[in-house]
């Protein structure tokens, strides 16, 4: 199975569907972004804090695997030069379509997270990575890969779903109401989705491979890399997205620095 080619079609096909991470940001919210009134998100609802960013004036920045017309529009309303890097070219048009509509500074490349060697050692002052390492088996590569295109003091800001979330089978229990721990961490779609007939249901209808990854690689991967960390918070989701948000937080935001 080619998990990339599968999860670059997926992506196509939710951004072309228009689910909540694929739709862009309006005009007023550049507006507001150019005056200094921003939020931005590595996890669905906490917006980051805005000591985490710095100035970005004349920045690069790169937003990896974060295409949709969301974040990359925003960093780039606050005065950086951006490089959106994501697998899906439907994702990426969107953030073309902003920049074109708002006059952002926005360079749109196609590729995969794990593999940045399109670009050189110490090209960015700042990675922006919101959730989306749930779509690559090896989350360590990708850790690697960010140190290495990191200028000295560079910064990693990084989301990603809480391990605990992979040990149940979400969409039987919005189903039940029930939460049933069901399966052994590290979570892989291609090693388990055989054991949940709605998950392999989901997948042979385009869904995209998921992988649920153990803090060891999520926080100790940055760590191992280079990288110190900084600062961290968890977040929540919604009830409709799982019920496991009614007792606790779904995601981590971490923030790295290259020193």
């Amino acid at each position: 199975m080619n998990v990339l080619a599968h999860n670059r079609a997926a992506w196509n096909q939710e951004s072309l569907e228009g689910s909540r991470w694929t739709n862009p940001v309006d005009s007023e919210i550049i507006s507001r972004a150019r005056g200094g009134d921003w939020e931005l998100i590595l996890t669905p609802l906490r917006s980051v804090p805005k000591d985490w960013l710095g100035d970005l004036a004349g920045k690069d920045v790169l937003c990896l695997a974060s295409g949709g017309g969301q974040q990359a529009p925003v960093l780039a309303a606050i005065g950086a030069r951006v490089v959106s890097f994501d697998l899906s070219e439907e994702q990426l048009l969107k953030d073309r379509q902003v920049a074109d509509r708002d006059g952002l500074d926005i360079e749109c490349v196609r590729g995969d997270m794990a593999d940045l060697s399109q670009f050189r050692d110490a090209s960015f002052d700042l990675i922006f990575h919101p959730t989306s390492n749930v779509f690559v088996p090896d989350v360590e590569v990708v850790w690697r890969e960010c140190f290495r295109v990191l200028r000295p003091g560079g910064r990693l800001m990084s989301g990603f779903l809480n391990p605990s979330f992979f040990l149940f089978d979400h969409a039987e229990a919005g189903i039940s109401g029930n939460l049933i721990a069901q399966y052994r961490l590290p979570y892989s779609d291609i090693e388990q989705r055989g054991e949940s007939e709605k998950r392999k249901e989901e997948i042979s209808h385009g869904a995209a491979f998921e992988f649920g990854h153990s803090l060891e690689v999520q926080i100790g991967g940055q760590l191992k890399a280079g990288f110190l960390l900084a600062g961290l918070y968890e977040d929540w989701w919604e009830e409709e997205a799982t019920p496991l948000n009614r007792l606790s937080p779904t995601t981590v935001a971490t923030l790295a620095l290259k020193v």
